[in-house]
């Protein structure tokens, strides 16, 4: 299949959208999100994977797998995992698939503990504070501007 194939990845708790501090997440549901990231692909000319696991591990596995399955992009909202886990660091940067780290609410108007990132400073670039409406815009951003990988 030509086009970019990007990865959507969601961590902990992303599983909740919709019913999760409406507030701070927004109504839509994860479903929707998905819907909405696949849609944006096909307009951009791409195509769209999405995974969601609780699990750091499940996470870690996924990347790893990515490469295989012909990932050009990943966009990733590690959630809570983004402040913690080296492991998912790791896996990023041991598959070389050039990523965005993605967040719905601006983490940098909320709790100090959450202004750290581990994959910051080895994303594409970073999106935060736009609601659920950041995923459509990573999404077409890596398929408009990611290079297809060999």
């Amino acid at each position: 299949m030509s086009g970019i194939h990007v990865l959507v990845i969601n961590g902990p708790n992303l599983n909740l959208l919709g019913t999760r501090e409406p507030q701070t997440y927004g109504y839509d549901t994860l479903s929707d999100v998905e819907e909405k990231c696949k849609r944006a692909a096909e307009a951009a000319g791409g195509r769209c994977s999405t995974f969601q696991s609780n699990y750091e591990g499940a996470i870690v596995e996924r990347i790893h797998h990515a490469k295989a399955d012909g990932v050009d992009g990943i966009v990733i909202n590690a959630g809570a995992y983004t402040h913690t886990s080296v492991a998912i660091r790791d896996a990023l940067l041991g598959v070389t698939i050039p990523f965005i780290e993605l967040h719905i609410s601006n983490v940098h108007a909320r709790e100090s503990f959450r202004h750290h990132s581990y994959l910051s400073d080895k994303a594409v670039a970073v999106v935060c504070g736009l609601g659920v409406s950041g995923y459509d815009y990573c999404v077409t951003h890596v398929c408009k501007t990611f290079k297809k990988r060999e």
